[in-house]
């Protein structure tokens, strides 16, 4: 896949072109760098054709969360509720941006990310119409109220492809709030089926930090199918 960078609103933006026109277009919103290690994967597990749009030197705690969230330990920093306005850049700004570059109109557009970002994609679905298929890979759906907020609320369009998956390890810790992560996925999963959305549900080997570039490609691979 070819890439072309580029930066808008302080957000880096690496574009892999995908081979054929009018090939789907995924937003991977990641933590550091610019994909390169989830291409590969990608490339490995043999990926269907895409456009990916990969957005990082994001303020992760700050862009990716919905609300504010207190530190989850003594030395863990505050998630301070500014995905609302990151979704409103992305959306006016840095989505068009790659929308220019690729060619054809993309048959569908989806959204990807892992952990924070994992919840994000999930969260853009109440705030926007925009996305088609979503993977929320390794989610922090842990966030405290986002069950709640995603039981009692409506999603602006229903993603006709959702993909959820965690670490079989990732709920094993002493930490009470982390601890609901499994829970609340998999409580949001069959609420999610309840009406008649296309879920995967997928639980990978080890921790919240083991293989975080494969299972990115797993998911990304799973709302491409």
């Amino acid at each position: 896949m070819s890439k072309q960078m580029f930066e808008l609103g302080g957000k880096s933006a690496a574009l892999y072109l995908g081979k054929q026109k009018g090939s789907p277009l995924i937003v991977l919103n990641h933590y550091s760098g610019d994909g390169e290690s989830v291409v590969s994967a990608m490339q490995e597990i043999d990926t269907p054709d895409c456009n990916l749009l990969v957005v990082s030197n994001l303020n992760w705690d700050h862009d990716m969360s919905p609300w504010y969230c207190p530190p989850l330990s003594k030395n863990d920093t505050p998630c301070t509720g500014g995905a609302d306005e990151y979704l409103d850049l992305l959306l006016t700004e840095i989505l068009p941006k790659a929308k220019e570059r690729i060619e054809g109109t993309p048959s569908f557009i989806g959204i990807a990310g892992y952990s924070l970002a994992g919840l994000f994609a999930l969260y853009a679905a109440y705030r926007c119409d925009v996305f088609d298929r979503i993977a929320s890979v390794s989610g922090s759906l842990w966030f405290p109220e986002f069950k709640e907020y995603a039981l009692t609320h409506e999603m602006r369009k229903l993603p006709t492809k959702l993909y959820l998956s965690l670490g079989d390890r990732e709920a094993r810790t002493g930490n009470s709030v982390l601890r609901t992560v499994q829970g609340n996925t998999e409580a949001l999963a069959e609420h999610y089926r309840s009406f008649g959305l296309e879920v995967t549900w997928e639980l990978n080997p080890g921790n919240h930090f083991k293989d975080a570039a494969l299972r990115s490609a797993k998911g990304i691979k799973a709302i491409l199918g």
